[in-house]
Protein backbone atom coordinates (compact mmCIF):
# COMPACT_ATOMS: atom_id res chain seq x y z
CA UNK A 1 0.00 0.00 0.00
CA UNK A 2 1.46 3.55 -1.14
CA UNK A 3 2.10 5.57 1.67
CA UNK A 4 -0.50 8.56 1.96
CA UNK A 5 0.47 12.24 2.39
CA UNK A 6 -1.62 15.22 3.48
CA UNK A 7 -1.78 18.49 1.58
CA UNK A 8 -0.78 20.93 3.94
CA UNK A 9 -1.09 24.96 2.92
CA UNK A 10 1.94 27.73 3.12
CA UNK A 11 -3.93 30.45 14.55
CA UNK A 12 -8.70 31.81 20.26
CA UNK A 13 -12.21 31.74 18.95
CA UNK A 14 -14.90 32.91 21.05
CA UNK A 15 -18.05 30.23 21.36
CA UNK A 16 -20.98 31.25 20.67
CA UNK A 17 -23.60 31.21 23.57
CA UNK A 18 -26.25 29.94 21.34
CA UNK A 19 -26.24 28.01 17.89
CA UNK A 20 -26.46 30.19 15.24
CA UNK A 21 -27.63 28.41 11.56
CA UNK A 22 -27.35 30.16 8.49
CA UNK A 23 -27.40 28.75 4.53
CA UNK A 24 -23.14 29.57 5.24
CA UNK A 25 -23.54 27.36 8.48
CA UNK A 26 -26.57 24.90 8.70
CA UNK A 27 -25.82 22.90 11.64
CA UNK A 28 -24.45 26.74 13.66
CA UNK A 29 -20.72 25.15 14.49
CA UNK A 30 -18.63 27.09 12.53
CA UNK A 31 -17.69 29.21 15.32
CA UNK A 32 -16.75 26.15 17.41
CA UNK A 33 -13.91 25.35 14.46
CA UNK A 34 -10.62 28.13 14.62
CA UNK A 35 -9.31 25.70 11.58
CA UNK A 36 -12.19 26.90 9.03
CA UNK A 37 -10.17 30.44 9.89
CA UNK A 38 -7.10 28.96 8.72
CA UNK A 39 -7.72 27.32 5.21
CA UNK A 40 -9.86 24.72 3.70
CA UNK A 41 -9.58 22.20 5.13
CA UNK A 42 -11.19 19.00 3.46
CA UNK A 43 -9.02 16.07 5.34
CA UNK A 44 -11.15 14.70 8.24
CA UNK A 45 -10.44 11.43 7.56
CA UNK A 46 -7.31 11.84 8.21
CA UNK A 47 -7.05 13.46 11.37
CA UNK A 48 -10.17 16.15 12.12
CA UNK A 49 -10.13 19.37 13.56
CA UNK A 50 -11.69 19.27 17.48
CA UNK A 51 -14.19 21.79 18.62
CA UNK A 52 -13.11 24.86 21.01
CA UNK A 53 -15.95 22.68 24.26
CA UNK A 54 -13.13 19.68 23.35
CA UNK A 55 -10.10 21.81 24.08
CA UNK A 56 -11.76 23.15 27.22
CA UNK A 57 -12.33 19.54 28.47
CA UNK A 58 -8.82 19.00 28.40
CA UNK A 59 -7.83 22.06 29.51
CA UNK A 60 -9.72 21.52 32.30
CA UNK A 61 -8.42 18.23 33.04
CA UNK A 62 -4.60 19.39 33.25
CA UNK A 63 -5.62 22.25 35.92
CA UNK A 64 -7.70 20.10 37.90
CA UNK A 65 -4.42 17.63 37.52
CA UNK A 66 -2.47 20.43 38.66
CA UNK A 67 -4.64 22.02 41.09
CA UNK A 68 -6.07 19.24 43.03
CA UNK A 69 -4.82 16.02 41.34
CA UNK A 70 -7.47 13.20 40.71
CA UNK A 71 -8.95 10.18 42.97
CA UNK A 72 -9.51 6.96 40.83
CA UNK A 73 -13.08 6.88 41.56
CA UNK A 74 -13.95 9.94 39.73
CA UNK A 75 -11.95 8.81 36.63
CA UNK A 76 -13.37 5.76 36.39
CA UNK A 77 -16.95 7.01 37.16
CA UNK A 78 -15.71 9.26 33.88
CA UNK A 79 -14.86 5.95 31.88
CA UNK A 80 -18.66 5.32 32.73
CA UNK A 81 -19.99 8.08 31.45
CA UNK A 82 -18.37 7.55 28.15
CA UNK A 83 -19.63 3.88 28.03
CA UNK A 84 -23.19 4.93 28.21
CA UNK A 85 -22.36 8.13 26.02
CA UNK A 86 -20.78 5.42 23.36
CA UNK A 87 -23.58 2.79 24.10
CA UNK A 88 -26.24 5.35 23.08
CA UNK A 89 -24.07 6.47 19.87
CA UNK A 90 -23.82 3.36 18.41
CA UNK A 91 -27.05 1.27 19.70
CA UNK A 92 -25.71 -1.01 22.04
CA UNK A 93 -28.12 -3.15 24.37
CA UNK A 94 -25.93 -1.80 27.36
CA UNK A 95 -23.44 0.51 28.55
CA UNK A 96 -21.97 -2.84 30.00
CA UNK A 97 -20.98 -3.84 26.26
CA UNK A 98 -18.07 -1.05 25.78
CA UNK A 99 -14.71 -1.43 26.74
CA UNK A 100 -11.90 1.19 26.00
CA UNK A 101 -8.76 0.49 24.35
CA UNK A 102 -6.30 2.69 23.43
CA UNK A 103 -6.43 2.15 19.68
CA UNK A 104 -8.79 0.57 16.85
CA UNK A 105 -5.42 -1.16 15.79
CA UNK A 106 -5.33 -2.83 19.42
CA UNK A 107 -8.98 -3.86 19.49
CA UNK A 108 -8.72 -6.21 16.09
CA UNK A 109 -5.37 -7.61 18.13
CA UNK A 110 -7.46 -8.20 20.84
CA UNK A 111 -10.33 -9.76 18.55
CA UNK A 112 -7.65 -11.93 16.78
CA UNK A 113 -5.82 -12.79 20.29
CA UNK A 114 -8.82 -13.70 22.48
CA UNK A 115 -10.19 -16.23 19.03
CA UNK A 116 -6.73 -18.61 19.39
CA UNK A 117 -6.57 -18.22 15.82
CA UNK A 118 -4.12 -21.60 15.13
CA UNK A 119 -3.15 -23.51 11.72
CA UNK A 120 -5.70 -24.48 9.89
CA UNK A 121 -8.02 -21.00 10.94
CA UNK A 122 -9.13 -18.30 8.27
CA UNK A 123 -9.69 -14.97 8.41
CA UNK A 124 -11.64 -13.31 5.45
CA UNK A 125 -11.17 -9.30 4.99
CA UNK A 126 -11.48 -7.27 1.65
CA UNK A 127 -9.05 -5.22 0.28
CA UNK A 128 -10.09 -1.91 0.81
CA UNK A 129 -9.43 -2.50 4.86
CA UNK A 130 -6.98 -0.36 6.74
CA UNK A 131 -3.08 -1.47 7.02
CA UNK A 132 -3.33 -3.09 10.27
CA UNK A 133 -5.71 -5.92 9.47
CA UNK A 134 -2.92 -7.02 6.51
CA UNK A 135 0.07 -6.41 8.88
CA UNK A 136 -1.64 -8.22 11.62
CA UNK A 137 -2.96 -11.33 9.50
CA UNK A 138 -0.22 -12.25 7.93
CA UNK A 139 2.00 -11.88 10.80
CA UNK A 140 -0.33 -14.70 11.86
CA UNK A 141 0.04 -16.85 9.30
CA UNK A 142 3.58 -17.02 9.75
CA UNK A 143 3.58 -17.92 13.25
CA UNK A 144 0.00 -20.02 13.59
CA UNK A 145 -0.53 -20.93 10.27
CA UNK A 146 -3.83 -19.14 9.80
CA UNK A 147 -4.58 -18.32 6.75
CA UNK A 148 -5.61 -14.60 5.53
CA UNK A 149 -8.52 -14.78 2.72
CA UNK A 150 -9.03 -11.25 0.94
CA UNK A 151 -12.09 -10.00 -1.60
CA UNK A 152 -11.07 -7.89 -4.21
CA UNK A 153 -12.79 -4.60 -5.02
CA UNK A 154 -14.85 -4.09 -8.38
CA UNK A 155 -14.09 -0.62 -9.22
CA UNK A 156 -14.28 0.20 -5.54
CA UNK A 157 -16.85 -1.66 -4.56
CA UNK A 158 -17.17 -4.89 -1.93
CA UNK A 159 -20.38 -6.78 -0.92
CA UNK A 160 -21.51 -9.93 0.44
CA UNK A 161 -20.93 -11.63 -2.75
CA UNK A 162 -17.56 -10.76 -3.35
CA UNK A 163 -17.03 -11.94 0.61
CA UNK A 164 -19.22 -15.34 0.79
CA UNK A 165 -17.28 -17.23 -1.55
CA UNK A 166 -13.83 -16.95 1.15
CA UNK A 167 -16.10 -18.21 4.05
CA UNK A 168 -16.60 -22.03 5.06
CA UNK A 169 -16.47 -23.72 7.82
CA UNK A 170 -12.81 -22.74 9.23
CA UNK A 171 -13.65 -19.30 9.40
CA UNK A 172 -13.57 -18.08 12.81
CA UNK A 173 -13.43 -14.10 11.89
CA UNK A 174 -15.33 -11.65 9.16
CA UNK A 175 -13.94 -8.16 9.56
CA UNK A 176 -14.07 -5.30 7.21
CA UNK A 177 -14.26 -1.44 8.20
CA UNK A 178 -17.70 -0.12 8.41
CA UNK A 179 -16.24 3.12 5.84
CA UNK A 180 -12.88 2.76 3.85
CA UNK A 181 -10.25 4.77 4.47
CA UNK A 182 -9.28 4.28 0.86
CA UNK A 183 -12.00 5.11 -1.20
CA UNK A 184 -14.82 5.82 1.23
CA UNK A 185 -16.69 3.00 0.55
CA UNK A 186 -19.78 2.50 3.34
CA UNK A 187 -20.10 -1.28 4.00
CA UNK A 188 -24.11 -2.86 3.74
CA UNK A 189 -23.17 -4.58 6.91
CA UNK A 190 -26.39 -6.78 7.85
CA UNK A 191 -25.92 -9.05 4.60
CA UNK A 192 -22.11 -9.43 5.60
CA UNK A 193 -22.69 -10.35 8.90
CA UNK A 194 -25.34 -12.53 8.07
CA UNK A 195 -22.52 -14.75 5.79
CA UNK A 196 -20.42 -14.65 8.88
CA UNK A 197 -22.75 -15.91 11.23
CA UNK A 198 -23.97 -18.90 8.29
CA UNK A 199 -20.85 -20.68 9.58
CA UNK A 200 -19.95 -19.66 12.59
CA UNK A 201 -17.72 -16.80 12.46
CA UNK A 202 -17.76 -13.76 14.10
CA UNK A 203 -18.25 -10.15 12.49
CA UNK A 204 -15.43 -7.56 13.65
CA UNK A 205 -15.34 -3.94 11.95
CA UNK A 206 -13.03 -0.72 12.55
CA UNK A 207 -15.36 1.81 12.50
CA UNK A 208 -12.97 4.64 12.93
CA UNK A 209 -14.68 6.22 9.84
CA UNK A 210 -18.05 5.58 10.40
CA UNK A 211 -18.92 6.20 14.33
CA UNK A 212 -19.74 10.14 14.22
CA UNK A 213 -20.34 10.56 10.44
CA UNK A 214 -23.31 9.08 10.58
CA UNK A 215 -25.93 6.87 13.20
CA UNK A 216 -24.91 3.58 13.41
CA UNK A 217 -27.40 0.61 14.75
CA UNK A 218 -24.55 -2.32 15.88
CA UNK A 219 -27.64 -4.86 15.99
CA UNK A 220 -29.95 -4.18 13.20
CA UNK A 221 -25.72 -4.02 11.38
CA UNK A 222 -25.37 -7.81 12.89
CA UNK A 223 -21.60 -6.62 14.60
CA UNK A 224 -20.27 -8.74 17.31
CA UNK A 225 -17.43 -6.46 18.01
CA UNK A 226 -16.40 -2.93 16.42
CA UNK A 227 -14.04 -0.89 17.85
CA UNK A 228 -13.11 3.08 16.79
CA UNK A 229 -10.70 5.50 17.54
CA UNK A 230 -11.35 8.78 18.86
CA UNK A 231 -9.44 10.94 16.78
CA UNK A 232 -11.72 10.88 13.68
CA UNK A 233 -15.08 11.97 13.69
CA UNK A 234 -15.76 11.52 17.56
CA UNK A 235 -14.36 14.93 17.62
CA UNK A 236 -11.21 14.09 20.16
CA UNK A 237 -8.22 13.25 20.28
CA UNK A 238 -5.91 9.62 20.84
CA UNK A 239 -5.07 7.63 23.58
CA UNK A 240 -8.42 5.92 23.68
CA UNK A 241 -10.77 3.69 21.51
CA UNK A 242 -14.18 2.64 22.78
CA UNK A 243 -14.49 -0.93 21.96
CA UNK A 244 -18.39 -2.79 21.58
CA UNK A 245 -18.84 -6.76 22.58
CA UNK A 246 -21.78 -7.94 21.88
CA UNK A 247 -22.90 -9.53 25.14
CA UNK A 248 -23.91 -12.85 23.62
CA UNK A 249 -20.66 -13.68 22.19
CA UNK A 250 -18.43 -11.53 24.46
CA UNK A 251 -17.16 -15.14 26.43
CA UNK A 252 -15.98 -16.63 23.02
CA UNK A 253 -12.83 -14.03 23.26
CA UNK A 254 -10.65 -14.84 26.18
CA UNK A 255 -8.50 -12.34 27.78
CA UNK A 256 -4.74 -12.15 26.38
CA UNK A 257 -3.94 -9.82 29.17
CA UNK A 258 -4.14 -8.81 32.55
CA UNK A 259 -3.90 -6.02 34.80
CA UNK A 260 -4.95 -4.01 38.04
CA UNK A 261 -8.30 -3.08 36.79
CA UNK A 262 -9.03 -6.72 37.01
CA UNK A 263 -8.82 -6.32 40.72
CA UNK A 264 -12.44 -6.26 41.10
CA UNK A 265 -14.02 -8.43 43.27
CA UNK A 266 -11.26 -10.00 45.55
CA UNK A 267 -11.71 -13.68 46.29
CA UNK A 268 -9.45 -15.74 48.71
CA UNK A 269 -5.13 -16.23 48.55
CA UNK A 270 -5.10 -13.16 46.58
CA UNK A 271 -7.64 -14.54 43.29
CA UNK A 272 -10.00 -12.06 41.97
CA UNK A 273 -13.31 -12.68 39.94
CA UNK A 274 -13.24 -10.90 36.51
CA UNK A 275 -15.68 -9.11 34.71
CA UNK A 276 -17.67 -11.22 32.07
CA UNK A 277 -18.73 -8.13 30.07
CA UNK A 278 -16.66 -6.03 27.81
CA UNK A 279 -15.40 -3.74 30.72
CA UNK A 280 -12.46 -6.94 31.27
CA UNK A 281 -10.86 -5.42 28.41
CA UNK A 282 -9.89 -2.37 30.56
CA UNK A 283 -7.07 -4.50 31.83
CA UNK A 284 -5.12 -1.38 32.77
CA UNK A 285 -5.33 2.60 34.09
CA UNK A 286 -6.51 4.87 30.89
CA UNK A 287 -5.53 7.46 29.28
CA UNK A 288 -7.61 9.30 31.46
CA UNK A 289 -7.48 12.98 30.16
CA UNK A 290 -8.04 11.48 26.60
CA UNK A 291 -11.35 9.99 27.95
CA UNK A 292 -12.49 13.54 29.44
CA UNK A 293 -11.62 14.92 26.07
CA UNK A 294 -13.38 12.16 24.37
CA UNK A 295 -16.72 12.76 26.67
CA UNK A 296 -16.77 16.40 25.28
CA UNK A 297 -16.35 15.60 21.96
CA UNK A 298 -19.33 12.55 22.66
CA UNK A 299 -21.72 15.27 23.95
CA UNK A 300 -20.84 17.67 20.91
CA UNK A 301 -21.84 14.70 18.68
CA UNK A 302 -25.32 14.23 20.46
CA UNK A 303 -25.92 18.05 20.77
CA UNK A 304 -25.54 18.97 16.82
CA UNK A 305 -26.79 14.97 16.08
CA UNK A 306 -25.38 12.77 13.81
CA UNK A 307 -28.77 12.26 11.55
CA UNK A 308 -28.15 16.25 11.02
CA UNK A 309 -24.28 15.80 10.36
CA UNK A 310 -24.74 12.55 7.82
CA UNK A 311 -27.73 15.20 5.84
CA UNK A 312 -25.62 17.85 5.92
CA UNK A 313 -21.90 16.08 4.43
CA UNK A 314 -23.19 12.93 3.14
CA UNK A 315 -25.69 13.98 1.30
CA UNK A 316 -25.35 17.45 0.90
CA UNK A 317 -21.36 17.88 0.48
CA UNK A 318 -19.89 14.63 -0.50
CA UNK A 319 -23.16 14.04 -3.10
CA UNK A 320 -21.85 17.73 -4.15
CA UNK A 321 -18.32 16.82 -4.56
CA UNK A 322 -18.92 13.53 -6.32
CA UNK A 323 -21.37 14.95 -8.88
CA UNK A 324 -18.99 17.85 -9.62
CA UNK A 325 -16.03 15.45 -9.80
CA UNK A 326 -17.67 13.31 -11.78
CA UNK A 327 -18.94 16.13 -14.21
CA UNK A 328 -15.38 17.43 -14.83
CA UNK A 329 -14.44 14.14 -15.99
CA UNK A 330 -12.22 12.26 -13.26
CA UNK A 331 -12.29 8.48 -12.89
CA UNK A 332 -13.72 7.52 -9.16
CA UNK A 333 -12.31 5.39 -6.95
CA UNK A 334 -15.47 5.98 -4.46
CA UNK A 335 -18.63 3.93 -5.93
CA UNK A 336 -21.24 6.35 -7.59
CA UNK A 337 -23.81 6.96 -4.87
CA UNK A 338 -22.24 5.78 -1.93
CA UNK A 339 -22.96 6.94 1.20
CA UNK A 340 -20.12 8.85 3.34
CA UNK A 341 -17.44 11.90 3.58
CA UNK A 342 -14.83 10.38 2.01
CA UNK A 343 -14.58 10.86 -2.23
CA UNK A 344 -11.65 9.66 -3.81
CA UNK A 345 -10.44 9.75 -7.27
CA UNK A 346 -7.94 8.36 -9.05
CA UNK A 347 -5.16 10.57 -11.19
CA UNK A 348 -2.29 9.97 -13.04
CA UNK A 349 -0.68 13.81 -12.49
CA UNK A 350 2.35 13.31 -10.43
CA UNK A 351 1.87 13.90 -6.61
CA UNK A 352 3.96 16.85 -6.61
CA UNK A 353 1.83 18.92 -9.24
CA UNK A 354 -1.36 17.91 -7.31
CA UNK A 355 0.03 19.05 -3.88
CA UNK A 356 1.00 22.31 -5.34
CA UNK A 357 -2.26 23.37 -7.06
CA UNK A 358 -4.06 22.52 -3.28
CA UNK A 359 -1.26 24.26 -1.35
CA UNK A 360 -1.97 27.50 -3.68
CA UNK A 361 -5.85 27.11 -3.27
CA UNK A 362 -4.98 26.72 0.55
CA UNK A 363 -6.93 23.70 0.60
CA UNK A 364 -5.79 20.44 2.86
CA UNK A 365 -6.72 16.78 1.41
CA UNK A 366 -4.71 13.94 1.45
CA UNK A 367 -2.45 12.52 -1.54
CA UNK A 368 -1.56 8.74 -2.15
CA UNK A 369 0.00 7.78 -5.35
CA UNK A 370 -2.36 8.01 -7.64
CA UNK A 371 -5.56 8.80 -5.43
CA UNK A 372 -6.95 12.08 -4.31
CA UNK A 373 -9.22 11.56 -0.95
CA UNK A 374 -11.33 14.40 0.22
CA UNK A 375 -13.58 14.17 2.98
CA UNK A 376 -15.48 17.30 4.54
CA UNK A 377 -16.63 17.07 8.17
CA UNK A 378 -19.88 18.89 9.66
CA UNK A 379 -17.53 22.17 9.86
CA UNK A 380 -17.42 22.49 6.27
CA UNK A 381 -19.90 24.33 3.73
CA UNK A 382 -20.64 24.40 0.20
CA UNK A 383 -18.38 26.59 -0.50
CA UNK A 384 -15.57 24.90 0.75
CA UNK A 385 -17.03 22.18 -2.30
CA UNK A 386 -16.56 24.49 -4.76
CA UNK A 387 -13.38 25.99 -3.99
CA UNK A 388 -11.98 22.36 -4.19
CA UNK A 389 -14.01 21.93 -7.37
CA UNK A 390 -11.98 24.68 -8.71
CA UNK A 391 -8.80 22.71 -8.16
CA UNK A 392 -10.00 19.91 -9.13
CA UNK A 393 -11.11 21.35 -12.52
CA UNK A 394 -7.14 21.82 -13.07
CA UNK A 395 -6.19 18.49 -12.64
CA UNK A 396 -8.36 16.56 -15.00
Amino acid sequence: MAAASVVRPSTTVAMPAEAITSADDPLGVRGDFPIVNERTFLNSAYIAPIPMQVVKAGQAFLEEKARRSFQLGPLLKKCDEVRVQFARLIGAASPNEIGLLFSTAEGENVVAAGLGLKAGDNVVIDELHYNTEFVLYRQLEKSNGVELRIAKHRNGLVDASDIEPLVDSRTRLVSVAWVSHQNGLRHDMRPIADVAHAKGALFYTDAIQAVGMFPIDVVAAGVDVLCAGSYKWLLAGWGVAPLYVRTAIADRLRLDRFGEMHAGRELADHSYEIETNAKRFDYSSRAFGDVYTLSAGLSYLEKVGVDRIEAHTVDNLARRLQDGLEKQGHRLFTPHGNRSSIVTIYTTRPPSDIRAAFQTANIEVTVRDGTVRISPALFNVRDDIDRCLATTKTLV
